[in-house]
């Protein structure tokens, strides 16, 4: 893995991690579809224009294509992790995720998701000719169950009003000249507080998440619009410099930008 986005596809990933101080993941995102559980601890956790701070018991969802990160900020934890393909998720059940969003909080199931987790765990770790349906059912077991008990989330607050707009600014203006400074002033702050409170609950810099959207953006446009030029693509993501776009694509992604047009 290159540089400070990292993209992968796994058909099935589970890893269980305890005890990590001071981990701070990079900004990445993958086509794969993502269930984190924090078990122990807290974090922060930062999904495209969303950030949030992690209790135990806490369910993220990150579908395929969302630029995440996490950030523990010293605290010991335990977290388990869940990367699959698309395969393991039914469409009947996939249509019906966007209802509970990114985090889901419900202490009344946490009970049950740790019994199901512990099974996907051992079934991951005892693999044979039928672990891969095994591990289907516990998946959908697990997305079925945050779904009927759905009306029973606890609310869920934001971790700040003004990153939260900030980021929103930035998916909506990437393409846009997006500054620290501008963006300070539109919101009435001082650079020096938006920069700190930025890094503070995304786990970002300001520009590192300004580079990595419009570098995710036009990975998408590379290969679902064939026919633009390498040059126009990065002009239409916010790169004046033609250059500058590739030499930055090549180090996140490890090919340049005219070889993903290729493939």
């Amino acid at each position: 893995m290159k540089g400070n986005m990292t993209k992968y596809t796994p058909d099935y990933y589970y890893n269980k991690v305890t005890d990590v101080i001071d981990y701070e993941s990079t900004n990445h995102y993958h086509q794969a579809f993502e269930i984190y559980y924090m078990q122990e601890g807290s974090g922060h956790y930062s999904i495209d224009n969303h950030a949030y701070k992690l209790m135990p018991g806490d369910v993220i969802l990150v579908p395929g294509g969302a630029i995440h990160r996490t950030n523990y900020g010293g605290v010991s934890h335990t977290r388990q992790l869940i990367n699959c393909s698309y395969e393991y998720v039914p469409a009947s059940v996939a249509e019906h995720l966007e209802s509970i969003g990114h985090l889901y909080r419900n202490s009344k199931v946490v009970g049950q998701l740790e019994e199901i987790f512990a099974k996907i765990a051992y079934e991951y770790s005892h693999a044979d000719e039928l672990s891969q349906d095994a591990l289907k059912c516990y998946t959908t077991e697990l997305l079925l169950l945050m779904l009927r008990n759905k009306n029973e989330l606890e609310s869920v607050q934001e971790e700040s009003n003004l990153v939260t707009k900030v980021l929103e600014y930035i998916q909506h203006n990437y393409m846009n000249e997006v500054k620290l400074s501008s963006v300070a002033k539109l919101f009435s702050v001082s650079q020096e507080h938006l920069s700190r409170v930025f890094k503070q609950e995304t786990g970002f810099g300001f520009k590192v998440y300004l580079i990595s959207l419009r570098l995710q953006k036009a990975e998408e446009m590379l290969k679902n619009e064939p026919g633009r030029a390498v040059s126009e693509v990065a002009y239409a993501c916010g790169f004046n410099d033609g250059n500058y776009f590739s030499y930055k694509f090549k180090k996140a992604f490890g090919v340049s930008p005219t070889q993903v047009k290729k493939t």
